[in-house]
């Protein structure tokens, strides 16, 4: 027998004491808290526009400067909060689901009172539940036919849009203004609720859903729930997207444990929310059929997966005449892109190519958006037709993956539309998570910097945007130069397999 000591196995620091990233995710968050009071979106019509020290920071140099650097250093720290969350949860043990669970109670709760940012739409809800609540149709008429809309912080653009929302997010936002009045502040908070409601639905049923599959719960939620983007989106932004996606997931876990009906029934309310989840219903009737379906029995499950659905948008539509207007939201193109997404700086490569030889450059970039729009539905369409039969969940994940990524506009709580239906099948540590990282950061400095509100009178000595930025660049670069913890999840390669992580316990 030896009398060698043994060797202590290794210590690994990084999923030590993961209380440290949940309080400073929890400072970070009300950083943004703060930072939102003096460049978030305030209604005119709100009262919290008269309130002296609200004044003071929207109208006082020093306290713009000071929200904007809040609110942009709040985002950048949650974001390091939950890359670190994740490296301190690296063994994911029994345990690690409550530690996630309470990261997104923790680092919600502060955002949940912030004035609204990096978006502005919530008060557009408000307007369209006007419109309901004033008998009138937000499928044809646009919120510029109520009195005083301007006061309750609609963007103008929407003054003549109609709405592209589907007939259970319109009654949903008559209920709102029933209970509002249309005050705009009370209003922001009941829309937050119901973007909440689709967070829980998110917190119970993704690790539900990744344990199908084999993956682990607690990462796949730390993924796709726990992350800044999804946090800020669907939580201080208040989109509907995240009742959407909520309902989504919920249905999808549903028409995967043989309950295929109430699969639908959900599937169908996310789409009466946003009809764009019309792209997960093949996939629901797929989930419905069973894996074991041969081509017979999956039309025959497509049939009433269709008709089920559609019979349950009708009858939303009766009221009112709302009928089958949000299909126009489907039908319809957005113009214009984003000069991030595929589509959008490849069109505008190819338009200054055809330009600089003599082409016309306009037709040939919208006709190379065009032609990828139609590639991302022959993809969603392959994928709902071949495939592992077992692996549909992800199949539908990537088709929604598609839809988004070839779209001409991309904004950025788009990512979160399939990102949890990729958590719950099995994101790599290897590339895969380290493009999650690339994007989740990329669109909350995109986010931090694209949505501030200034007043025009106010004298700064530097734009607002610019500070942003630069302040979101120096903390990225932090992140991956300086910060010794961080900057190995992109660059060190020890962390990689090539495995997925299926270590559900």
């Amino acid at each position: 027998m030896s009398n060698t000591p043994p060797v202590p196995a290794p210590v690994n620091t990084g999923a030590q004491r993961p209380w440290i990233a949940l309080l400073q995710g929890f400072i970070a968050s009300l950083l943004i808290l703060l930072g939102s009071v003096g460049v978030g979106w305030i209604a005119n019509g709100s009262p919290m526009i008269r309130n002296q020290l609200v004044i003071d920071m929207r109208t006082q140099g020093v306290g713009v400067i000071t929200s904007t650097i809040m609110l942009t250093l709040g985002a950048i720290v949650l974001l390091r909060s939950w890359l670190r969350l994740g490296q301190r949860l690296s063994g994911w043990t029994t345990g690690s689901l409550r530690t996630v669970v309470g990261a997104i109670v923790l680092w919600g709760l502060p955002l949940l009172f912030a004035v609204p940012i990096f978006s502005r739409d919530v008060y557009a809800y408000t307007g369209q539940g006007r419109l309901m609540a004033a008998g009138q149709n937000p499928y044809t008429t646009g919120i510029s036919s109520l009195s005083n809309w301007f006061m309750l912080g609609t963007d103008p653009s929407w003054a003549e849009n109609r709405t592209p929302y589907g007939p259970l997010f319109l009654w949903l936002s008559r209920g709102v203004v029933a209970i509002t009045g249309g005050q705009p502040d009370l209003s922001v908070l009941l829309f937050r609720a119901l973007a909440c409601v689709g967070v829980v639905l998110c917190v119970i049923y993704v690790p539900k859903l990744a344990a199908l599959h084999g993956v682990d719960g607690a990462r796949a939620l730390w993924i796709s729930v726990a992350n800044p983007l999804f946090l800020i989106s669907f939580v201080a932004s208040a989109h509907n997207d995240g009742l959407m996606v909520g309902l989504a997931v919920a249905g999808i876990y549903f028409a995967a444990t043989h309950r295929g009906l109430l699969g639908v029934v959900l599937a169908t309310a996310s789409i009466a929310v946003k009809p764009i989840t019309i792209v997960l219903l093949p996939f629901v009737g797929l989930l419905w059929a069973g894996h074991a379906a041969g081509w017979g029995r999956r039309f025959l499950f497509w049939a009433a997966t269709g008709l089920l659905s559609l019979a349950m948008l009708l009858l939303m539509g009766l009221p009112r005449n709302l009928g089958l207007g949000w299909t126009w939201a489907l039908t319809d193109t957005t113009p214009g892109y984003t000069g991030y997404s595929p589509s959008g700086f490849g069109g505008q490569m190819l338009e200054a190519l055809g330009n600089a030889v003599g082409l016309d450059g306009l037709s040939i970039g919208n006709g190379f958006r065009t032609l990828l729009t139609v590639a991302s539905m022959g993809i969603a369409a392959w994928l709902m037709l071949f495939g592992d039969p077992k692996q549909v969940v992800r199949r539908m994940g990537l088709a929604m993956a598609a839809v988004v990524l070839l779209a001409p506009i991309i904004q950025p709580w788009y990512i979160l539309w399939f990102l949890p239906f990729l958590a719950v099948t099995g994101i790599r540590n290897n590339w895969q998570i380290k493009a999650c990282y690339v994007v989740i950061a990329f669109f909350v400095v995109f986010g931090a910097q694209d949505q501030l509100f200034v007043w025009g009178f106010v004298a700064l000595p530097v734009a607002t945007g610019a500070l942003s930025m630069a302040v979101a660049v120096a903390g990225v670069v932090y992140l991956l130069v300086v910060d010794g913890h961080t900057r190995t999840l992109m660059f060190s390669r020890e962390a990689e397999t090539d495995l997925p992580p299926v270590t559900s316990r």
